[in-house]
């Protein structure tokens, strides 16, 4: 099967399985594993931030980002795509209590002008807005990548309203390496993450760790974030085995992404090439949407049709998603491009 459903379908390599095998490990409800506080350490310095906190998962790190940020009846300014509205179970209301108030943008990217309009009255009548979510890169909208320019744009909105600004920074690598190049990758992810008060980076996509993600932030908003772990059952104990396999990841498949990206290329040009395909739109990362409207087939009939000749794809509705991934060569792309064909003649 060439799984293409999604960069979390990766399985860790052997050098990775050996070092989670040879991870000192202690109890992290008391902040005695040394594997996790490795990790923890690791990122924030390298991404310039005062402190990280382990979790089992970057939804869970984008939710308790909210509740250190906001009260209940709070507004949160986000994208109307974005992955905390669409794919986090409504836990804004259900954790937080919070009002989305979303803006537009074709590429889920939204200007600092939209931001000040969208920003709430002061009164007794209307939902105090807070913070300010920015998805980077925009997974909805096809992996999209924030510049820094359009991120400065978005700061400078964000201070003058006094809000406070989070990441949601699950694929922050992909865009890292794509602007700033293997060698730059680690300085462009530094750039990228500089002006927000907290970041949610993943582990377990394209990286392909098997489980967890950071928040990063202040000592402060990162303490606050450990009791919000605990609360809602994230705490976990001998986590070093898992937190190794994140750690080698950081250290070892940030070139990785960038291969990921030229097979997103290679498949999105012989894509672009099959009558009845669309790319939407053409990648910048490694996800690669398609409207396949001009075949005639649905959706579901499109996805079932290439499952039974081994390729699996993700999405909905007439734009199905392939996601290229570090389980997947050269080889395999070739591979899915000649059912992709044959499936659309």
């Amino acid at each position: 099967m060439i799984d293409l459903y999604s960069d979390t379908k990766t399985k860790p390599t052997a050098a990775m399985r050996a070092a989670m095998a040879e991870a000192e490990v202690g109890d992290d409800h008391f902040g005695e594993d040394p594997t996790v506080q490795a990790l923890q350490d690791f990122l924030a310095e390298k991404l310039g931030k005062a402190a990280a906190l382990f979790l089992p998962s970057a939804t869970m790190a984008n939710q308790i980002a909210l509740k250190v940020h906001t009260q209940p009846g709070d507004s949160v300014i986000c994208h109307e795509q974005c992955h905390i509205r669409l794919f986090e179970g409504g836990t804004p209301a259900v954790l937080s209590g919070v009002m989305l108030d979303m803006v537009t943008g074709a590429r889920g990217v939204f200007t600092g002008d939209q931001v000040r309009a969208a920003v709430r009255p002061s009164g007794p009548y209307f939902p105090p807005t807070r913070l300010v979510c920015v998805e980077n890169t925009h997974n909805f909208c096809g992996g999209t990548i924030w510049s820094t320019a359009e991120l400065d744009d978005v700061v400078v909105a964000v201070r003058e309203a006094g809000l406070k600004l989070h990441l949601d920074g699950a694929r922050l690598f992909n865009a890292a390496v794509a602007l700033g190049g293997v060698e730059g990758a680690w300085d462009m992810a530094q750039r990228l993450v500089r002006d927000f008060d907290t970041v949610t980076v993943c582990l377990t996509k394209g990286l392909g760790a098997p489980i967890g993600a950071l928040l990063l932030g202040t000592d402060e908003q990162i303490e606050v974030a450990r009791r919000w772990k605990h609360a809602i059952g994230g705490a976990m104990r001998q986590s070093g085995i898992v937190a190794a396999g994140g750690l080698y990841a950081l250290q070892n498949h940030l070139p990785l992404l960038a291969i990921d990206h030229e097979n997103a290329q290679i498949l999105a040009q012989g894509l672009s090439e099959i009558p009845g395909l669309k790319l939407c739109p053409w990648p910048e990362t490694n996800l690669v949407f398609v409207d396949i409207a001009g075949t005639g087939l649905s959706g579901d009939a499109f996805k079932v049709r290439l499952k039974a000749q081994g390729v699996l794809c993700s999405g909905s509705g007439s734009r199905p998603r392939f996601v290229t991934n570090l389980g997947v060569g050269h080889d395999g792309i070739a591979e899915a491009l000649s059912v992709i064909r044959a499936v659309c003649r």
